[in-house]
């Protein structure tokens, strides 16, 4: 009984490299540099890179035995909010990536053929690889800059604003209770009987 593999279709979009140039020759290589408009937003809550922002790609294309090496470094821009005081932060970011797509007759007993990339009709679907490494270089706070003071926890000014002698008279709730004993006159009198 042999079994078939399911024919997947060539895959699209700005993330996908067209292989064929390159041929099964192990060696051959070419050079990608080009920009691509993000398709759609990627990143965290607080840092990502937006739709419609224009990514530069300058990768190599190199084939190898058992497909095509990808690599080179990602170059886009990134918009967010500041995670001390929510102004508006806007950064680039650079990535390395490297990756092998597997040609389809090359991949053999792998257990989760998800995890890996194959060549669609000799097509590179880089997409997922610059996703995966650009958020994990992400801040998980990003800052508008470093020495941001940040908001009053208080009343949510921004303390950048007010300057280091702005402050609330709060009273600590572990006290409450003796600052209620203090004002109440039954107390003061038995106080003073003693």
């Amino acid at each position: 009984m042999t079994t078939q593999r399911v024919r997947r279709r060539a895959p699209r979009g700005p993330y996908v490299l067209d292989t064929r140039e390159l041929g099964r020759r192990p060696g051959s290589l070419r050079r990608v540099e080009t920009t691509i408009v993000q398709p759609s937003d990627f990143g965290t809550e607080m840092l990502r890179v937006p739709a419609g922002a224009t990514v530069a790609l300058d990768l190599r294309l190199e084939s190898v035995m058992e497909g095509v090496l990808v690599s080179g470094v990602v170059t886009a821009p990134l918009s967010g909010e500041c995670g001390r005081c929510l102004d508006e932060v806007s950064d680039t970011a650079s990535v390395e990536i490297r990756e092998l797509f597997y040609y389809p007759d090359r991949v053999v007993e792998i257990e989760d053929e998800d995890d890996i990339g194959v060549l669609v009709d000799d097509h590179a679907d880089i997409g997922p690889v610059v996703r995966d490494a650009m958020v994990l270089s992400l801040p998980l706070s990003p800052v508008c800059r470093p020495d941001c003071a940040g908001l009053c926890v208080d009343c949510g000014v921004r303390l950048d604003e007010v300057g280091p002698d702005h402050s609330h008279n709060r009273q600590d709730p572990r006290w409450a209770a003796l600052s209620g004993l203090a004002a109440d006159p039954a107390t003061t009198e038995n106080k003073e009987k003693d």
